[in-house]
C-alpha cells in the first residue's frame, strides 16, 4: 500500500490523509471516478492542492489506495467474529453477515469497487483475484480438515464470493428499505450451501 501513498509520520499528517481520502470517496460515489478532479477533492477537502501531492502523485495512485484499503477492512470486518474453534461452515455463516453489515455501513464501497472495471480492468481483476486467492487459502485448509467437499477450490471461492456479492447487491443496495438484521437470509444461504439445490431423480 505505501507505493500509493506517502504515509504521514504525525497524527495532524494522519488527520489530513484521511480527510482527503474521506472527501475522494465522498465524490467518487457521487460523480463518479472520471468527473471528479483532484481540485475538487482538495476543495472538498479544504486544503491546498500542492498539499494533495504530499500524499499522492495523482488522482490514480490515490483510487488503489481506496480499493486496497477496502479490501483490507472487507476482510477484517469479515474475521473479526471468526474464531479458531469455529468450522468452515460456521466461519462462511458469520462472514456472510458481517460482510451484508459492512456494505449496509459502507454503501460506497460497492460503487467504487465496481467502477475499476471501467478505470482500469486490471485493478478490477487484480481486486478479486487478490481476494480469491486468500479466499482459497482457506478453503483448501478445511478441506484437508474434512469439513469442505473435494472440488476445485478456486472454482468454490469465486462461487462463495458471487453468492456474497450478490446477496449484498439485493439485501442492501437493492432494497435500501430493509434494515432487519439478516440472520434470515444468511440462514437460507447456509440452507442451501449445505444442502444443495439439485433433487436426485429415482
Amino acid at each position: 500500500m505505501e507505493e500509493f501513498v506517502n504515509l504521514p509520520k504525525t497524527k495532524r499528517g494522519q488527520k489530513t490523509l484521511d480527510n482527503i481520502v474521506r472527501s475522494a470517496e465522498e465524490l467518487f460515489f457521487e460523480k463518479g471516478y472520471h468527473a471528479t478532479s483532484i481540485i475538487d477533492i482538495t476543495n472538498e477537502a479544504n486544503i491546498a492542492l500542492g498539499t494533495f501531492y504530499i500524499y499522492f502523485k495523482d488522482k490514480y495512485s490515490l483510487y488503489k489506495y481506496l480499493l486496497l484499503s477496502y479490501s483490507h477492512s472487507i476482510r477484517k470486518a469479515i474475521a473479526l467474529d471468526i474464531k479458531p474453534g469455529h468450522t468452515r461452515f460456521e466461519a462462511e455463516k458469520i462472514g456472510l453477515k458481517a460482510f451484508l453489515q459492512y456494505i449496509r455501513d459502507n454503501k460506497h464501497v460497492y460503487n467504487i469497487i465496481w467502477e475499476s472495471l471501467y478505470i482500469d480492468k486490471t485493478l478490477f481483476v487484480e481486486y478479486y483475484e487478490d481476494f480469491a486467492q486468500r479466499y482459497t487459502h482457506g478453503l483448501v485448509t478445511a478441506q484437508e480438515k474434512g469439513e469442505v467437499v473435494d472440488v476445485d477450490p478456486v472454482i468454490l471461492s469465486y462461487l462463495l464470493m458471487g453468492v456474497s456479492n450478490f446477496i449484498g447487491l439485493k439485501y442492501v443496495m437493492f432494497d435500501e428499505e430493509n434494515d432487519d438484521d439478516f440472520e434470515e437470509v444468511v440462514d437460507k444461504v447456509m440452507d442451501i450451501l449445505k444442502s444443495g439445490m439439485f433433487l436426485s431423480k429415482k
